[in-house]
Parts: structure tokens; C-alpha cells; sequence
């Protein structure tokens, strides 16, 4: 969806920023940079530290945006734009071009993440749905040839429309044009390189159609509300956004893969795939969707009360880590990208120390930087500093707000080796450390 159609989320009166959700706890925002009186790109990026945004996406793979977000800790998602489509999916030496000059060149100060292979080409672009899985795979291949695909990986935000029959929820299966011609093997290659399906879902759309006589209350997640209940499978929904991630996971399901390691979808086969929200969000004002003209008439007017409401009921879900659905109460919102947590140096010695102290005491296994232990050398208080940090951080299950120590660490998505030590990325695979008492010896 372009940026200039829908405005759902405001940081600042100039700056329309739709919001997403990747990881959980978290909200990135979606900058766009097609539209009137923007704010220069450096104001922008201050505003995202200012208002503690850790994640990003653009809508292309901007240079100058790419520069001044190097070194600031927030993860980055770039996009190839949908003209260029055609090429990476015919030539594999132009996806490497791509992928070394829009990804490379800025990694690691700049912590791209993810590549976003179009936006919505479905409906943006259906000229190009036949060379999109293409497309994909040759920028995967891209970054694998770099050694690069297991930090960043590759997907492509869906509209909804892709889902038909989204009501009951149980019914909701792909269009059947793109079923089995697109989305099957399109499942196929985000299982096979442990990415995740992206959807843009506007649950708005649906209760400004004066056909679905959707309910204000269930339509923008106040809770409690009436709800809709399933009449197929008995679930109960008190949020059209989840009634719509949950028909994603039946279409996936029918197509035999599975959103999540626990779940009721029988015809799923697979191992769990997760969804990811790249778009979502309620217009604050103006008409919704110009396609609904002819049956809304002169067009149904937002308003500041409904955006507000269902904005604010999305983030404190995620913030709240309450981002189940009736079918997948396990579910998060995210795509959640494997990563390490490392002191900042820049902090001084006195600061480090004083958040090593803590972090051994409060659950972090110090006792491989034991002197004498595996992981004691190199002797320096920022190496054994970057491994409690990143033990407190793996043992919490890299929870939102885990990897920051009153600002003197920072989240890499590269394994940092530190001389000899190679920093665990999961706590239980460093079997053979000593299990710690809790205490550090200082230096």
C-alpha cells in the first residue's frame, strides 16, 4: 500500500509513518518518502531514536536513509521496488548487484535485517505475480552467496485480498489464481529459509463496507465487545484484526502448512511458519479506499476516535505480549530474526562493570569468563561484559528490553567471537561451560 493512501499511525504531525509489527514487544514503523512537506531524512531518524523506535522499513533501499541509520541500533528492512522485479527475476547477476550495493555495502553499522522482495505486487503489479517467487529466490541466493541469509531474510508484504472467503475464519483459503501457481511454492521456499509470510491487514476495509455490518466495537479491538463466534470450529473473536491473521493461517493451512507449533489447523502438515504484520492501522480522516465509492455513495468518512482506538489496542497488545489469536494463542506478531547481545564500549569501564555485576547476579551464567574457564580469555572487561550481557539476553529468550543495561549494550545480528569464544545464541547449547554461582571475580 503506498504510503500516501493511508495515514495510521502519527509520530509527529509531518511525519506519517504506518506502523508494523516484527518481534515481540515491538513496533517498527514503515517510512515512506512519497508524499508532500516531508521532514529531511536526518530528522527522521532522530525522531525514530527520540521516540524509541527499534525497527524500520523503506520502501526502498534509500543511501541516504541507509547512512544515517548506521550506527543507531535500529533494524532495517529494505525493499526492491516493484519495477525492478523483473530483472532480479531474470538475471541472478543482477539480484547479486542489488543485494551487494543496497545490502552489503552498509552492513554492519547499519542493521539490515530483512529484504522486502516488492510490495503488494499482487495488486500493485499482477503483470509481475508470475516472476515473483523467482525474484525471491535469486535475491536469497544473493545473500547466501555473501554468507548473509541467515541474518537478513527475504519476504514480500501481501494485501489481504489475497485471502478470500475470510468470514468465518475457517473458511478463508488464497484466490484460487494464486493458490497453487504463486502462494504454494511461495510457502515453500519462506519454509525452506526459515522466513515468514507477510501480510498487510486493514481490518477498516472491511467495516467501511456497508455489506459486512461489522460492529464498531469488534472491529477496532475494544474489548469487551459482542465478538464473532466461528460457526464452523466454535472459536470465539473479539477482533476483526484476529479473525483476519487467523484466515491467513487457514489458507496457509489448506495449502498444508502450519502457523505454529500448537494448533487445531487439521489439513497443516508442515513445520510451524510464521506471520508476519508489515502493515496495519486505521485512518485517522478522508474516505476509505476509493474502490468502495460506488457502494458507499460519496465515500464514509474516518475519524480520530476510530483510528485512536484501534491503533492504541494493537500496540498495547504487542507491548503487553498478549498477540495470540483464537487459533494460535501462542502466536506472536513477529518475525523474529536470530541475534546476540554485545556490551558498547563507549559507555567507559566504571559503567560496564557495574552492569556485569548485575547481570551475573540476576541470571546471566558468568562462569565461562571465570578465569581459567573457556571463555576467559582475551582478559577484558568489554569481552566478559559482551558475554553476560548476551547470557542474560539468550536465557530471557531475547525479550524486548533484555539487551540494553541502561544503554551499554546493543543487539547484533552477526554471532560476535570474541578470541576464542564464540557467543552461544541459544544458553543451552553451551553445555559444556560451568554453570556459574551467580558471581563475577572483577578484574
Amino acid at each position: 500500500m503506498a504510503l500516501t493512501r493511508l495515514l495510521v499511525f502519527v509520530l509527529s504531525a509531518a511525519l506519517p509513518l504506518l506502523f508494523f509489527l516484527t518481534e515481540a514487544g515491538e513496533i517498527g514503523v514503515n517510512y515512506g518518502r512519497v508524499a508532500y512537506d516531508l521532514p529531511d531524512t536526518a530528522s527522521v531518524v532522530r525522531l525514530l531514536k527520540d521516540s524509541g523506535i527499534t525497527m524500520v522499513r523503506i520502501y526502498e533501499a534509500n543511501p541516504a536513509v541507509l547512512r544515517l541509520l548506521a550506527n543507531t541500533s535500529i533494524k532495517v528492512t529494505v525493499m526492491v521496488p516493484n519495477e525492478d522485479l523483473a530483472d532480479v527475476a531474470r538475471d541472478p547477476s543482477i539480484a547479486g548487484d542489488w543485494v551487494w550495493n543496497q545490502v552489503a555495502v552498509y552492513l554492519p553499522a547499519t542493521l539490515i535485517s530483512g529484504v522486502a522482495v516488492g510490495n503488494e505486487v499482487f495488486d500493485m503489479r499482477p503483470d509481475l505475480t508470475s516472476v515473483l517467487v523467482q525474484a525471491m529466490k535469486n535475491v536469497q541466493a544473493a545473500l547466501a552467496n555473501l554468507d548473509l541469509a541467515d541474518a537478513v531474510k527475504v519476504t514480500t508484504p501481501i494485501r489481504f485480498t489475497a485471502v478470500m472467503d475470510s468470514s468465518p475464519p475457517s473458511s478463508g483459503r488464497f484466490r484460487d489464481d494464486l493458490a497453487q501457481p504463486v502462494m504454494k511454492p511461495m510457502l515453500d521456499f519462506l519454509e525452506r529459509t526459515g522466513s515468514y509470510l507477510t501480510m498487510n491487514i486493514f481490518p477498516c476495509f472491511a467495516f467501511y463496507d456497508p455489506a459486512n455490518h461489522i460492529n464498531r466495537e469488534y472491529a477496532v479491538g475494544n474489548i469487551p465487545n459482542p465478538g464473532f463466534q466461528d460457526s464452523r470450529t466454535g472459536l470465539m473473536y473479539s477482533s476483526l484484526l484476529d479473525a483476519q491473521r487467523d484466515a491467513t493461517y487457514y489458507a496457509m493451512a489448506k495449502l498444508g502448512f502450519s502457523g505454529s507449533s500448537k494448533n487445531n489447523l487439521g489439513p497443516a502438515k508442515r513445520v510451524s511458519m510464521k506471520q508476519s504484520i508489515a502493515e496495519t492501522g486505521w485512518p485517522a480522516r478522508g474516505k476509505v479506499w476509493n474502490s468502495l465509492e460506488d457502494r458507499i455513495g460519496s465515500g464514509r468518512a474516518a475519524t480520530l476516535a476510530d483510528a485512536q482506538a484501534y491503533n492504541n489496542n494493537v500496540i498495547n497488545r504487542v507491548l503487553s505480549g498478549n498477540t495470540g489469536t483464537p487459533l494460535h494463542p501462542d502466536a506472536d506478531m513477529d518475525a523474529t530474526c536470530t541475534s546476540w547481545c554485545v556490551a558498547s564500549a563507549a559507555v567507559g569501564d566504571e559503567r560496564l562493570q557495574a552492569a556485569l555485576q548485575w547481570a551475573c547476579r540476576n541470571g546471566a551464567d558468568c562462569g565461562p569468563i571465570q578465569s581459567g574457564a573457556k571463555c576467559f580469555e582475551p582478559n577484558t572487561r568489554l569481552a566478559h561484559t559482551s558475554y553476560a550481557f548476551n547470557s542474560y539476553y539468550q536465557r530471557n529468550h531475547r525479550a524486548p528490553g533484555t539487551c540494553n543495561f541502561a544503554g551499554a549494550a546493543h543487539v547484533v545480528y552477526r554471532q560476535p567471537k570474541i578470541g576464542n569464544c564464540v557467543l552461544p545464541w541459544k544458553f543451552w547449547l553451551d553445555e559444556t561451560a560451568p554453570i556459574s554461582d551467580g558471581s563475577y571475580s572483577a578484574l
